[in-house]
């Protein structure tokens, strides 16, 4: 069975997402807690944490223990305190207070989570470290042929992504534009 798992640990986005657009359109506010789900090599937690400022803190939650060394590394040399890199296995329970997170975050990560039957775990406990009114944002493969990214028949649509998110008290706020072969779903715990 585990021939069929989908595997993609310690991918980067660099060069094919631009993070700090994402991230404004997303809406990030200084002081934010922000969790980065599957955060590889950490390309999103490093500009979230420049726009978080000193009174913020990143998560960044990878099971990937070389992308974990890498980003630790990267936060060391630019001397950055407001990102906390762990080697988290985010389909189990997470290490965060319950309603801590203002803004949960994951790129590229929710089609594998389904392909491996692994959402509904990630889903309940990002749920249960989201405060109430915060949000989950997705950035996703679009659903059609492109490239680059996983097989068409695990790409997951925007409506996929807010069925899935519903059964959690999640609520779609927006879809926007992410590049020419994703898109980004914000939505809100009611």
């Amino acid at each position: 069975m585990a021939e069929n798992r989908h595997e993609h640990h310690g991918k980067s986005s660099k060069g094919f997402l631009n993070s700090e657009k994402i991230l404004k359109d997303i809406g990030i506010n200084e002081g934010d807690r922000f969790l980065d789900l599957g955060s590889g090599d950490g390309h999103f937690s490093i500009a979230t944490s420049q726009v978080v400022g000193k009174d913020g803190i990143v998560y960044a939650f990878d099971v990937d223990h070389e992308s974990i060394s890498q980003l630790q590394k990267e936060i060391s040399e630019k001397k950055l305190s407001n990102i906390k890199a762990s080697v988290v296995d985010i389909t189990k329970e997470l290490p965060l207070p319950e309603g801590n997170i203002n803004l949960a975050f994951m790129s590229n990560v929710l089609h594998g989570l389904v392909a491996n039957g692994e959402a509904d775990s990630t889903l309940k406990e990002i749920a249960r470290v989201t405060a109430q009114n915060g949000r989950l944002a997705v950035v996703e493969f679009k659903k059609q042929e492109s490239p680059m990214g996983p097989p068409l028949s695990m790409r997951l649509s925007p409506d996929d992504v807010e069925t899935l998110a519903a059964r959690y008290g999640f609520s779609r706020e927006s879809i926007l534009e992410a590049g020419p072969y994703h898109y980004t779903i914000v939505l809100r715990k009611r």
